[in-house]
């Protein structure tokens, strides 16, 4: 098979019927274009225009997913001792890469899962941000000179990687968060195993060509296609077979908590970046109409397809009406539709058809528990659309936007994450009540209050059990140089972004340099200090 630098992206013949190529998409194993070795493929489809197929993709085998530990393994003693330094300036080659092709790369994201356009273009930009903030790192990736206790020896610090890495994430986020884990490791001098979401191999399929044309070397990031089920599981059971060093992982927690017991019981290192059920708490401080834009956006962005999408929507009872009456107008108003064909609107169709039936089916734990909806009919069809929609009901998968209200912590919809546009609504009697609603979820990621009393600010951040927390901001949001996780079911204490991430892709290294010319032993062989005796009446002190 050709190298991944010598062909372009390769047309199949029969064109979609708007006229758009349909990609003959490959596996990249050690810088090699493969195909599945038993033949198979799926397809990728815009989830705006069903019958629009953007390519067609292997569906790897444990054979295929071997191949790339494999080669992986074989590249990682070259990469490693590659400078750091060097490594960075690769990774920033990535970044220029990317913002060269930024527009196109946009659009391509928004055709394959439907975000709209300034959402594919405000992840795009994490992905650049990302490669510029850790090209420096390579020249920061510091140890430490530590003093002996002993004379004529020194004492360092170093930063070594873990090995050969795999990378699952979803396709809600399909190139910020690979890079998130992807530029640290490799900065960090490990080499990767990159398993692209299902819902977006055609955008990762770019992506990884990106890398290479960087100059990232053949077997560094290998990228391999196909199910969760499949290919994501032969990754993660690779770690019992011992071709796997670390697994970092984005979804869903019970998969998370399957992932955690194959590394623990291999003692093998795991990033877990889970799901969440996010609380926004309205106090009768807060600016309303401030409060109304980052709940109904933590809400409904990105059709409430992000792990910090709003969860639990807690509304202090003195200010309750008021804010529900401004928030039920802005949500009866959202533009929904395609954003390649509409400007402005809010959210477009579904990721895929799986999330959208996936979306349905947890709708059903909202009616089941009790809530009351009081606006939203589950999927947008021709004779059930909200006055906002602009799109083909046909053609795609949308969702109209949904809010219940009259939930209470011991609903089944509280605590249960609703993985689409969905809001439940939470009434507290005070500050305390609020609090104790924010941490009754099994979820701690994302948090968020709206107040202008200072204290309660201090005492939301200091007693929420969350990885983040925005004041008089929303729930959603990141950026490349601060630390993103979550804590309790959504994560386990890991960190993507930032600094703080290398400390997931690699150990510290501990070198006792002897220079005396003689075995010196630490504790037994240090000079003992005494302590002079003296003669002193403290009582005259008093």
């Amino acid at each position: 098979m050709p190298h991944v630098l010598e062909t372009g992206f390769e047309a199949i013949d029969n064109e979609n019927p708007n006229g758009s190529p349909k990609i003959r998409g490959y596996n990249i194993i050690g810088g090699r274009l493969e195909l599945a070795s038993d033949g198979s493929t799926f397809e990728s489809k815009n989830p705006a225009i069903l019958t629009d197929c953007l390519g067609v993709f292997p569906l790897s085998t444990k054979d295929d997913v071997h191949k790339a530990l494999i080669s992986a393994r074989s590249a990682f003693s070259g990469w490693s001792t590659t400078p750091a330094p060097t490594r960075g300036q690769i990774i920033g080659n990535m970044g220029r890469l990317l913002m060269e092709h930024k527009e196109d790369l946009v659009r391509l994201e928004t055709r394959e899962i439907g975000k709209t356009l300034k959402e594919s273009a405000g992840e795009i930009q994490e992905a650049i941000d990302t490669c510029l903030f850790f090209q420096s790192e390579g020249r920061r990736l510091y140890g430490q000179t530590v003093n002996s206790e002993l004379p004529d020896k020194e004492l360092f610090t170093y930063r070594r990687p873990l090995g050969v890495c795999g990378i699952i994430n979803a396709c809600n986020f399909p190139s910020a968060v690979p890079f998130w884990k992807m530029i640290p490791a490799i900065m960090c001098g490990n080499t990767c195993v990159w398993k692209s979401p299902q819902d977006s191999p055609l955008l990762s399929f770019a992506l990884a060509r990106i890398m290479h044309e960087a100059g990232l070397p053949d077997g560094v990031v290998n990228l391999v296609h196909g199910k969760g089920s499949g290919a994501g599981q032969y990754l993660v059971n690779a770690v019992d077979e011992g071709m796997v060093d670390k697994i970092s992982f984005t979804g869903s927690t019970s998969v998370g908590k399957m992932i955690g017991e194959i590394c623990g019981r291999n003692l093998v290192s795991c990033s877990l970046e889970l799901g969440g059920k996010n609380p926004l708490v309205v106090m009768p401080s807060a600016n309303l109409e401030n409060a109304v834009e980052g709940a109904y956006w933590a809400g409904f962005g990105t059709a409430g397809q992000r792990c910090t999408s709003l969860g639990n929507l807690i509304v202090h009872e003195d200010i309750y009406d008021d804010f529900m009456h401004i928030f039920m107008e802005k949500v009866r108003h959202t533009k929904i539709g395609d954003s390649l064909d509409n400007d402005d609107v809010l959210y477009g169709p579904m990721l895929s058809e799986k999330y959208a039936l996936d979306f349905l089916d947890t709708l059903e734990i909202c009616e089941s528990s009790g809530a009351r909806r009081i606006y939203g009919e589950g999927r947008i069809t021709t004779d059930s659309s909200p006055s906002g929609f602009v799109g083909d009901a046909d053609s795609g998968v949308y969702m109209w936007p949904h809010v219940y209200v009259d939930v209470t912590d011991d609903m089944e919809c509280f605590h249960e994450e609703v993985f689409g546009p969905a809001v439940t609504v939470v009434k507290a009697k005070d500050f305390d009540h609020a609090l104790y609603l924010a941490n009754a979820s099994p979820y701690g990621l994302s948090s968020a209050i709206y107040t202008n009393d200072r204290l309660e600010a201090y005492r939301f951040k200091t007693g929420i059990k969350a990885g983040m927390t925005g004041i008089n901001n929303s729930t959603t949001g990141a950026e490349a140089h601060l630390p993103f996780g979550g804590v309790k079911g959504s994560g386990n204490g890991t960190r993507e972004s930032g600094i703080w991430v290398i400390e997931a892709y690699s150990y510290w290294h501990a070198v006792n340099d002897e220079l005396s010319g003689k075995l010196q032993l630490a504790q037994m062989d240090v000079d003992e200090i005494h302590i002079e005796e003296a003669e002193a009446d403290y009582k005259s002190l008093a």
